[in-house]
């Protein structure tokens, strides 16, 4: 028996009239796995020297694309290699954040604090901190006088680092201990990830240089399936913010041919300061430094970088920081010298609690280390290299 085919169009068509009404996010089911990667590596705590939960998230997401075992420096540093012939290229970005350690437990159950990095002192008093004690983490304070005791004279001045006390509500020394937290105890700002009121920028702490460790993971997941015609390490390094510690251990076993550091940059485009401080805008597209009081880069991979962004259309902006150092001065230094660069992701307010980072800004600088490291060979390699006058 042939049956009406009328319910069946009716439904049909209500169903395809549903989804054209729906909201255009309605109608978009695929996760942004680029935003939770961020939100992970941003969240998770990881000071100058105490990056193992860090470490675990980024050997979690390289382990996929390697060519070879996951290797470990002596300083805690993650290697992940791609590729067996051809230059070897090492990729940086270090995974240690700003923060402090538990320096001293008082009698009355206040914590003064010891500074992990380049820290000012105005961005300290009254944040919010985690401290990974033993016992798991515990929410701190860092105290502010009240406006209400605080003498005139010093209302305006700076509340200087030696002064700051922790707060976690313990009222004896004791309390601290059960809380099981002891001095040496690594502490992290506590500021979680979130997006700015639908924008394409994201607020969050230690985008210097969890950014960093983004692109790595990013860059790496094309490159797994792309040609190239390099040995590919990609670092993710310890004690960057404490004396670019890890970067120059994990240098001398890789060896490179040639660099290119990941970092958080400085955006210069909010509070006005004087335009040679940083040139940096967010939303401008990632930027290549051209100067830093650690390390100026091989001036013929500044061409390359120059002509691959031109090539693909990938904006690309220009800074020389007086301020700033990173861990391409330790790539640069090894293996008798090693052609480095150092492209960032502009950051609004750097070395605080809170940066901001732009999406785009993050996007253009996966889409330039991957066309780098695909572009890159044996031949402009050996032309990077060369120094001799011309002939």
């Amino acid at each position: 028996m042939r049956k009406n085919p009328l319910p069946i169009v009716c439904l049909a068509l209500a169903s395809f009239t549903l989804f054209f009404t729906l909201p255009l996010h309605a109608q978009t089911t695929h996760p942004d796995t680029t935003k939770a990667l961020l939100r992970q590596l941003a969240n998770a705590p990881g000071p100058s020297g105490a990056e193992g939960p860090v470490r675990a998230i980024m050997v979690q997401h390289m382990k996929p694309y390697v060519t070879a075992p996951i290797r470990y420096g002596g300083m805690g540093s993650v290697i992940a290699q791609q590729g067996s012939t051809g230059p070897r290229v090492m990729i940086d970005a270090h995974m240690d954040e700003l923060g402090g350690m538990v320096r001293r437990i008082t009698p009355h159950g206040f914590l003064t604090m010891q500074m992990l990095g380049g820290w000012l002192d105005q961005a300290l008093v009254d944040q919010r901190w985690v401290i990974l004690g033993s016992k798991g983490p515990v929410e701190a304070v860092t105290g502010i006088r009240d406006i209400h005791v605080l003498p005139a004279a010093d209302r305006n001045k700076v509340f200087p680092r030696n002064m700051l006390r922790l707060d976690i509500g313990a009222s004896s020394a004791a309390q601290v201990a059960a809380m099981g937290i002891e001095p040496g105890d690594p502490i992290v700002p506590d500021s979680p990830f979130m997006q700015l009121n639908g924008t394409d920028n994201y607020l969050a702490k230690a985008w210097d240089d969890r950014v960093g460790c983004a692109v790595l993971i990013e860059a790496m997941k094309r490159t797994a399936k792309l040609t190239h015609h390099n040995q590919l390490f990609f670092v993710a390094t310890t004690q960057e913010e404490v004396g670019l510690r890890g970067a120059r251990a994990a240098a001398q076993i890789v060896k490179p041919d040639i660099g290119i550091a990941i970092e958080g940059g400085v955006a210069g485009d909010t509070y006005p300061g004087h335009p040679e401080e940083t040139q940096a805008k967010l939303g401008a597209g990632p930027g290549l430094f051209l100067y830093d009081y650690d390390e100026m880069p091989n001036r013929k991979f500044v061409q390359f970088v120059k002509a691959t962004a031109a090539k693909y259309s990938i904006p690309l902006q220009f800074d020389l920081v007086q301020g700033y150092g990173d861990d391409s001065a330790e790539i640069q230094e090894s293996n008798g010298g090693t052609p480095t660069i150092n492209l960032v992701a502009p950051i609004r307010y750097t070395h605080a609690h809170n940066g901001i980072l732009n999406r785009q800004d993050f996007d253009h600088l996966v889409d330039l280390v991957t066309d780098l490291l695909v572009s890159l060979d044996q031949q402009q390699v050996d032309h990077i290299r060369n120094f001799a006058p011309a002939q």
